[in-house]
């Protein structure tokens, strides 16, 4: 394992992936078989690769593991991996998601086959490579790089309003994007390196941390996003193909939140205490305003997806309460959001398929021709609802723990999320499950065929079993925790001194 550059393999491997399907044909029925099998045994032999990340990860160890550094174009800059216990996770969770998304895509992508894989195996390159870096350049570079295939997925295999969704998606995220560049110059002009491990130790002037922490939130804060800058993310995921959804939602939304965890809030102390405040109300707004604008919609996949952004809320909100309980949360909220948003996306993409209409209106009483559909979704409504026992529970209860030990105003609204999120959770099942099976064009569906038993029975097992075990997820994250939280503190007492001190 200590010679073995593990990182490197794991974050290039679905680039072999790539250099397969290039090789492949695609105008047969043959060649659109190959193309499927290769990309999805390329996504599947990556997360067995990367649980060898996990095992051989050393939880007592706060520091980052599996480091590999070399220089990279003779410029200062180094090609420099490696994971602690917060980013370890997040490695874990893209190459988990990832063939599901494959498996998704297997019926419902008729066109451009290969091209459509191609855009989703280098999109998993660039989302792990965000999660490995640590040179700032370098998790730039992935960062912004991860925009193009995205981009590229919602504008050809998207609905039919596909092309204003993409440019919507591409230029929100673009525009805060410059901002951190701007930002991540500045820093190396200040501390001379663009080396993460260095710049989490370098203490910039109060003054300079203001503009800093401006920067690269004006990038998270849309990347996650944050209420009011969340716009377009009810376009994408409309238009998105289901798997383009569950990647969005999975994966891309957490690229923000690992953003504070690694640079606004340790980098940034004294800044990140200082706009606490502004970020505590802006993630209130989101929990009750997206969840109220939630229970308007006709549309399934919008239900969804505004749905995701209240819970985005919880973790900026447990993140900004900057102690353990808060920060513990926000990370377990991110990865059980991950496979369930996920799997509510795929729930809607299964009736779609049969249907070709993600109108609620159009549904109803498919419990009774649909039981095993109608009781995964059941499991993950549940969750995403924050029901005890499921993994959607942990997370929310710890940053409201988290908020109330910082402040009980902020934990007392964000609360009322809760009672608003099984509104709309709830109100969307019952019209779509229950009731009675009275549209013809309902009465001849199938109930899920093995493909899709194979995405939801995993997720629904994860879902229950964090739920009700959690301690795998905060004993990978407790070390790097702790630090994090220590080392903010220990700022702000020193910086308390000073001020004192000057008095």
């Amino acid at each position: 394992m200590t010679d073995w550059p593990i990182l490197s393999t794991v974050t290039f491997l679905p680039l072999v992936g790539v250099a397969l399907l290039l090789l492949t044909r695609q105008d047969t029925s043959l060649g659109r078989r190959n193309i499927l099998n290769v990309s999805l045994l390329t996504t599947v032999f990556t997360f067995v690769v990367s649980l060898f990340v996990w095992i051989g990860f050393d939880n007592s160890n706060a520091g980052f593991q599996m480091v590999e550094k070399s220089e990279w174009l003779n410029t200062g800059i180094s090609y420099h991996l490696g994971v602690d216990g917060i980013s370890m996770l997040f490695v874990i969770l893209t190459t988990l998601l990832m063939p599901f998304c494959i498996l998704a895509s297997w019926v419902s992508v008729e066109k451009r086959i290969k091209e459509y894989m191609i855009a989703f195996l280098i999109l998993e390159t660039l989302m792990i490579g965000v999660f490995v870096s640590l040179d700032i350049v370098l998790f730039y570079v992935f960062f912004e790089a991860g925009l193009i295939p995205m981009f590229i997925i919602i504008g050809v295999w998207g609905g039919k309003d596909r092309v204003y969704a993409s440019y919507k998606f591409f230029l929100y995220t673009l525009l805060g994007s410059v901002l951190m560049m701007l930002a991540i110059m500045a820093m190396y002009w200040n501390a001379g390196t663009t080396d993460i491990t260095l710049l989490l130790n370098h203490k910039f002037p109060a003054e300079m941390q203001t503009w800093l922490w401006l920067a690269f939130f004006a990038s998270f804060a849309v990347k996650m996003p944050m209420w009011p800058v969340h716009t377009w993310l009810p376009d994408a995921h409309v238009q998105a193909p289901t798997a383009g959804s569950m990647i969005l939602a999975g994966i891309l939304l957490k690229l923000g939140g690992y953003g504070l965890l690694r640079f606004s809030l340790p980098m940034f102390p004294l800044a990140s205490d200082f706009f606490a405040p502004m970020v505590f109300t802006l993630s209130v707004i989101a929990i009750i305003y997206t969840s109220l604008v939630a229970l308007m919609q006709d549309d399934m996949k919008k239900v969804i997806a505004y749905s995701s952004v209240a819970h985005m809320g919880y973790v900026t909100m447990g993140t900004f309460a900057a102690n353990t309980q808060g920060v513990q949360g926000a990370i377990f909220q991110m990865i059980s959001h991950g496979f369930v948003s996920a799997a509510l996306f795929f729930c809607v993409g299964v009736i779609y398929d049969r249907m070709h209409t993600r109108e609620i209106a159009a549904y109803g009483g498919l419990a009774n021709n649909m039981p095993k559909y109608a009781t995964a979704f059941m499991i993950f409504t549940m969750a995403n609802v924050g029901l005890p026992g499921t993994s959607g529970f942990v997370g929310e209860f710890l940053t409201l723990i988290g908020a109330f030990r910082a402040n009980t105003w902020v934990a007392l609204f964000a609360a009322t999320g809760v009672i608003l999120s099984a509104a709309y959770a709830l109100w969307l099942y019952r019209r779509v499950v229950f009731g009675a099976l009275e549209k013809e064009s309902l009465k001849g569906l199938l109930d899920l065929s093995l493909r899709e038993k194979f995405i939801l029975y995993p997720l629904i097992a994860l879902t229950i079993f964090f739920g009700v075990y959690p301690a795998p997820i905060f004993d990978a994250t407790a070390a790097s925790v702790d630090l994090l939280v220590n080392n903010y503190e220990a700022a702000l007492q020193a910086a308390q001194s000073v001020a004192l001190i000057a008095n």
